[in-house]
């Protein structure tokens, strides 16, 4: 996933709903401001995540285990055992960075999704 192609050649009609859906670790990097998404060239920031997180009101025990994790798999699971809604806190963050960088007047919904295809978090209309 590439937001910088979007933001380079937008859609010529205007567009008055728009969905985004994709992994946790990918939407966590579009959280945290990267626009390339391939693992070869941005990488999830895991101390950044648990300092987010930590400023959302995550238990301090949580936050240490966000940041120590090896993967955004392991962070999720963390977070569930915590009864913390971490998917729903990086799609609230990946839409308004959506939003903010490709310049979207639209309806924009944000859904977060973990390796079995489940829904972890949403933002959005």
């Amino acid at each position: 996933m590439n937001l910088q192609i979007w933001r380079k050649h937008p859609p010529k009609a205007g567009l008055p709903k728009a969905g985004l859906a994709g992994g946790f670790a990918k939407l966590a990097k579009l959280a945290q401001g990267h626009l390339d998404l391939h693992s070869a060239r941005s990488r999830l920031d895991h101390p950044a995540l648990a300092e987010l997180a930590a400023g959302a009101g995550a238990g301090a025990e949580l936050v240490r285990s966000i940041a120590q994790a090896n993967t955004g798999h392991e962070m999720l699971a963390h977070a569930a055992a915590a009864g913390y809604p971490l998917g729903t806190l990086v799609a609230e963050r990946a839409r308004a960075m959506a939003r903010a960088t490709l310049g979207l007047e639209v309806e924009l919904e944000v859904i977060v999704v973990d390796r079995a295809g489940g829904i972890v978090g949403r933002s959005g209309p």
